[in-house]
């Protein structure tokens, strides 16, 4: 630039020597006149100077030499392409931007902040890139930020193809993995690609600077995705080779749990998996695995069995114990009582686990003496403890029964003694079916009142409508099965049978005002005085206006029929007003009859009176009798 700004100096002093020699010499013109020759002057020291010299010493170049030197001159430059990578010396530096000469015909600015991971000084070199030979302001654009990220993706591309091993620095955590500065250009690392395990924490990972494999490549657009995990498979799939050579079937091996699931644990043998199901975790019942196994819990199991590939491989942790049932302790004997957790729970029983892996069964039949039905779930709950006795004890089979019922004596050996016949007692309904009421009376002692025996006066289609489950009712005790171990009770037997006395109180034909509670397409259930009900008939329901009496609805009905025996009434609105207007008729009717009677009568004394009958008495008599027998038809 300074070669330059000297040469363009050297050409104005050059034009400004050429226009004083001009200026000096005289000028050729016709019609001037010849002055007379000039006497010869004296030579000094001001005429020897070459005044092709100018102030600054700078001589001036004829044509050739000007086409010498500016051959010259632009040889010194380099041609550039835009985009095209190159090597400058930085020349200056300012507070902002450092002075980068490429060889170029101007030097180019560079912002400090591009050179924050390398600080520079003058007399560096520094690899950059040719933005641009002339902006729109006429300046050289330069850049390494740009000069090191195409380095970095050549070298990125490059270990793409050779599968090259890559050093990168996590720089950020972004939506479903991470960024990795590699070799100073941002790529990416996904989640999946971090570790051979499952990661949910990738802050952790910020800042760190690991190797990773080149997996994918955007020529277009200029993006690299990178894996840590594929060097990790690499390793493993080493160290698999090795496992699965010497696998055998019995062989014990040291695994790392790497994920729980509800049916077992997942386990890392080395570079080979294998699966560890629930039920072979512990002779004991478990609901999780989590129960006993956690995440990343190193542990020594047995190889199960696997497939033919050996890819599938079945793992078993109790199996390196010995079966509890074949290490079973003085304290398991026929007849000792034992305690257990209910650990499941069936129709039919529970089973209580006594030791882990050893569980006994206790069947709905040995829960209490009762004869009543049991039900094991309403019975039991997991998890809970019981005490029980021993009843059978099979070592070969592995099998157990318990009892609960047993650790007490059997009340039923002297029922008779507690609750004889005829006694009295109270008790709480346990159960209800269509037929009857369980009531338990005591632990083991129960029985059941039929349908039919809880109460004298309402007819029941279901005892719920009598008495509900956990009520307190009174009984007697009718009959003892000891040898079904059963009690027949009774409830309405506690009182007397008021059909007895009833028959005076609801003879037929009385009336009585009645509510109706029940109605169906047959007739109406209809409650009388004294907690009595009987039944109306549907054509029974009719009213005199011609409607028929409603549910709920409360009138008056007369007893048509009444049976002690089999405990029925029989009802009937209808008869009440059919049997007035009957009572209308008959009483209308004797009315008429009395009168004619009268008129009759009256007729006899006229004819005794009457000795000789003219023709016109012959015709009164005439209508009198046609209104005589006209009154008798009535």
């Amino acid at each position: 630039m300074n070669f330059f700004l000297k040469q363009l100096n050297a050409d104005a002093q050059e034009n400004a020597g050429a226009a004083e020699e001009a200026a000096a010499e005289p000028t050729a013109t016709t019609n001037v006149p010849v002055e007379a020759p000039v006497a010869e002057t004296v030579a000094t020291a001001h005429d020897d100077f070459d005044w092709s010299i100018d102030k600054r010493n700078v001589a001036t170049y004829n044509a050739s030499e000007r086409e010498k030197y500016d051959k010259v001159y632009d040889a010194t430059f380099r041609t550039f392409n835009d985009g095209e990578l190159v090597t400058g010396i930085v020349v200056g530096m300012t507070k902002t931007d450092a002075v980068i000469n490429i060889g170029f015909k101007s030097d180019g600015l560079i912002s400090l902040n591009e050179f924050r991971d390398a600080p520079i000084q003058i007399g560096d070199e520094v690899e950059i890139m040719v933005v641009e030979k002339e902006d729109r302001n006429g300046h050289l654009n330069l850049s390494r930020r740009q000069a090191r990220i195409s380095r970095a993706w050549e070298k990125i591309v490059e270990s793409h193809k050779t599968g090259e091993v890559v050093t990168g620095t996590v720089t950020s955590k972004t939506k479903g993995g991470l960024i990795v500065d590699v070799f100073g250009m941002e790529t990416f690392l996904p989640g999946s690609q971090i570790d051979v395990k499952p990661v949910t924490d990738y802050d952790q990972f910020v800042g760190k600077t690991m190797e990773f494999k080149v997996v994918k490549v955007n020529e277009t657009i200029k993006n690299a995705v990178v894996s840590h995990k594929a060097l990790i498979e690499s390793d493993i799939e080493a160290q698999r080779a090795e496992i699965i050579a010497k696998l055998e079937k019995g062989q014990v091996l040291e695994g790392t749990i790497k994920n729980i699931t509800d049916f077992g644990a997942f386990m890392d043998l080395g570079g080979l998996d294998g699966l560890l199901y629930i039920t072979d975790i512990s002779w004991g019942r478990i609901n999780h695995p989590s129960e006993v196994l956690k995440l990343d819990q190193k542990l020594n199991v047995v190889v199960l069995d696997f497939d033919d590939d050996k890819k599938r491989i079945s793992l078993g942790l109790k199996q390196l114990t010995p079966h509890p049932w074949d290490v079973l302790p003085e304290s398991i004997q026929e007849g000792n009582t034992v305690k257990g957790k209910v650990v499941n729970i069936e129709d039919y029983g529970a089973f209580l686990e006594i030791l882990p892996g050893v569980e006994g069964l206790v069947h709905v039949s040995e829960i209490t003496w009762a004869n009543t039905p049991v039900n094991a779930k309403e019975f039991f709950q997991l998890g809970n403890e019981h005490e029980a006795k021993i009843v059978t004890l099979d070592k070969d089979s592995r099998k157990m029964s318990l009892s609960i019922k047993q650790l007490s004596d059997d009340p039923w050996s002297t029922i008779e003694d507690k609750y004889p016949v005829d006694s009295r007692h109270t008790g709480i309904v346990k159960n209800i079916t269509p037929y009857g009421v369980f009531v338990e009376m005591a632990p083991g002692i129960g029985g059941m009142i039929h349908i039919s025996d809880l109460s004298w006066l309402k007819r029941l289609n279901h005892p719920s409508e009598y008495t509900k489950v956990g009520e307190n009712i009174d009984v007697i005790i009718l009959n003892i099965d000891k040898d079904g171990r059963k009690l027949q009770l009774g409830h309405k037997q506690l009182e007397e049978d008021p059909w007895n006395s009833l028959g005076e109180t609801f003879p037929v034909g009385s009336v009585h005002e009645g509510t109706v509670i029940k109605k169906d397409d047959k007739g109406a259930v209809v409650s009388l005085p004294y907690g009595l009900e009987g039944f109306a008939p549907a054509r029974h329901l009719a009213k005199e206006d011609g409607t028929t009496i409603a549910a709920e609805e409360t009138n008056q009905f007369v007893v048509i029929e009444f049976d002690r025996n089999e405990k029925r009434i029989v009802l009937s609105h209808a008869r009440i007003w059919e049997r007035v207007k009957q009572e209308e008729f008959e009483t209308e009717k004797k009315e008429k009859k009395a009168e004619a009677e009268k008129t009759q009568k009256a007729v006899k004394n006229i004819q005794s009176k009457v000795e000789k009958a003219t023709l016109g008495d012959l015709g009164v008599l005439a209508d009198l009798k046609k209104k005589l027998e006209s009154g008798e038809g009535n």
